[in-house]
């Protein structure tokens, strides 16, 4: 837990640090988790005792970005003044540039201070004498700093009739306040694991119009209602809580049983034969999901015990609180098409990554939606081979599926086997796929590649279901 002189390998908190020993976890992801889970119990207390029915909007804002700029500083340390810097930048943008330009500044502002930062903090530092990876929370309010600027641009720089619905939906009609925007950027729900959520259901969140606004979507009176209800987010917080639970306790077991370093053994890559560098591949793949599904699903549920993330009433009449889910395991690991899979990982990324960039180029709308994701995760090799195959990958699967899908629809049974088939194919492939991307350096990648010339092999068409 400590370097060469001595110093503790974290920029954060140092308090927590007998826990660490004791538990033989970095002292950083102590400090994230302790961070996390304060954030909870704050969330509980804000959504009682801060409610909007007794509490300004000023207030609550107020407390929700003090509390966010304290866990992050706990977590951080003086890492945290990156995050503060590029707020304050680009609140100056919000408040000077035209309308015109306002989304390209902020975009061109936030992303390039984020691929600085990448880059220092991995190549000139080389990946720093301190661990504390303060880019997360950067890369989180990067996407809510360009979601608001390009919002702001459609709400007033934009025709309506040249939105489209949803842009019309979302658009922001006049600038933020100085504090809702650090609010909206730093409030202690999202800031240190995100997820990011658009700017006009934070406000009605911190409002108090949140939950009505999606309860009114419903005709109560046909349902026997005389008024609206009151969902409460405790059923969807205790669920959440027990899938974190168990995504914390697999992390603990399966990923360090499977390390990702396994993959380029002399083992796994001279002695292994075709079906259980295969099966291997999956297995590795698998145990390095854990701290992801742990992760967004703490994030998710620290939002609902604050009573944001209510998204209205599902087919079977029941409340929903998943406007703010980043990931749905079920879909995820019963996936039978690439873009199944991808439409389920990381959601909130993913529908970031289309408002700002997919549906508004005006050329190769995949390939350049593949290009801002890997720059926007950092500079780390892997990545690019990951995002570069993942294009290759989409726009075949799109075409096959096309051209052979129908062959299989004609029978109960013919479409059974294929799920089947597909499924195993699909994970198999995004297994394939997503090594790089764990194992970031490029010379473990090549090596991987260099010795799958056999998986290399397998039809990618049979995968993409």
């Amino acid at each position: 837990m400590q370097d060469g002189s001595g110093a503790y390998r974290t920029t954060g908190s140092t308090c927590l640090h007998p826990l660490s020993e004791l538990l033989g976890i970095p002292l950083d992801q102590v400090n994230f988790v302790a961070c996390q889970l304060s954030a909870l119990c704050a969330a509980f207390w804000f959504r009682l005792y801060l409610s909007p029915g007794e509490t300004s909007p000023a207030v609550r804002h107020a407390f929700a970005t003090i509390f966010g700029i304290y866990f992050v500083i706990f977590c951080f340390g003086w890492y945290s003044v990156h995050l503060f810097v590029l707020v304050l930048m680009c609140y100056g943008i919000m408040v000077t540039a035209s309308i015109s330009n306002i989304h390209r500044y902020s975009f061109f502002v936030a992303m390039g201070y984020l691929t600085i930062c990448h880059i220092s903090r991995i190549y000139i530092f080389h990946y720093g004498i301190l661990t504390t990876d303060f880019s997360g929370p950067l890369m989180i309010v990067t996407q809510k700093i360009t979601t608001l600027a390009f919002q702001v641009h459609d709400g007033l720089g934009r025709r309506a009739e040249d939105l489209s619905s949803e842009q019309h939906r979302l658009a922001v009609k006049a600038k933020p306040s100085f504090l809702e925007y650090v609010s909206y950027l730093l409030n202690f729900m999202s800031v240190i694991a995100g997820p990011c959520n658009n700017f006009k259901d934070y406000v009605a969140f911190i409002e108090g119009r949140h939950t009505h606004m999606k309860l009114l979507e419903v005709n109560w009176k046909e349902k026997g209602f005389h008024s609206l209800p009151e969902p409460s987010p405790t059923g969807a917080v205790m669920h959440k809580l027990c899938v974190t639970l168990v995504s914390l306790l697999l992390f603990l077991t399966l990923t360090k049983t499977f390390p990702v370093t396994s993959l380029v053994d002399d083992w796994f890559v001279h002695e292994a034969n075709f079906l259980t560098r295969l099966c291997y591949l999956y297995i590795v793949m698998q145990a390095s999901k854990p701290k992801y599904y742990f992760a967004w699903t703490l994030a998710d549920a620290v939002n609902n015990a604050a009573g944001f993330g209510f998204s209205g009433v599902d087919k079977n009449g029941n409340f929903s609180w998943d406007l703010l889910s980043n990931l749905n395991i079920w879909k995820i690991e019963t996936a039978t098409s690439f873009k199944m899979y991808v439409e389920n990982w990381n959601i909130q990324t993913a529908t970031w990554l289309k408002r700002v960039c997919y549906e508004r180029v005006p050329w190769y709308p995949t390939v350049l939606t593949f290009i801002l994701s890997a720059l926007w995760h950092g500079v780390y090799p892997g990545y690019y081979f990951t995002f570069l195959t993942g294009i290759l990958v989409t726009l075949a699967a799109r075409t096959v599926r096309k051209n052979y899908r129908h062959y299989f629809l004609s029978s109960k049974a013919l479409k059974a086997v294929y799920d089947i088939v597909t499924w195993a194919v699909t994970q198999l492939a995004v297994s394939y796929t997503v090594a790089p991307f764990v194992m970031l350096a490029v010379e473990p990648t090549i090596s991987l590649y260099k010795h799958q010339d056999t998986l290399i092999c397998i039809p990618k068409s049979d995968a993409w279901g």
